[in-house]
């Protein structure tokens, strides 16, 4: 299983951005998959997931109606359209995959058992 997220950079507060996760060495339909991220001197935070079953999308409350995770499965890729940036999005994000059958809600929380390198994620003016 392998993961590499791309998409990051600088962008003003209220911008957007739309980060891209590569999926590769296995079925992208059969895993749900994650978006994480992670800033200096703070712990890791789940802030979206994609189930693998039906599609039904969860977020953590601080993103809800600004982010939107979709995924391409003939393309082998999932995305995270970021919207009305704030400073506090500043964070390094990767994207994390799951075989298992559990809610997203479940992955947010306990995290997922692959994930990639992440990609930055800078929100300043």
């Amino acid at each position: 299983v392998q993961l590499q997220a791309s998409g990051g950079g600088l962008v003003q507060p209220g911008g957007s951005l739309r980060l891209s996760c590569a999926a590769s060495g296995f079925t992208l339909g059969d895993y749900s998959i994650g978006w994480f991220r992670q800033a200096p001197g703070k712990a890791r935070e789940g802030v979206a997931c994609i189930t693998s079953s039906d599609g039904t999308t969860y977020y953590v409350d601080s993103v809800k109606g600004r982010f939107t995770i979709s995924r391409d499965n003939a393309k082998n890729s999932v995305y995270l359209q970021m919207n009305s940036l704030k400073p506090e999005d500043t964070a390094d994000y990767y994207c994390a995959a799951d075989p298992r059958a559990y809610s997203g809600g479940y992955f947010l929380k306990y995290g997922m058992n692959y994930s990639g390198k992440g990609t930055q994620v800078t929100v300043s003016s």
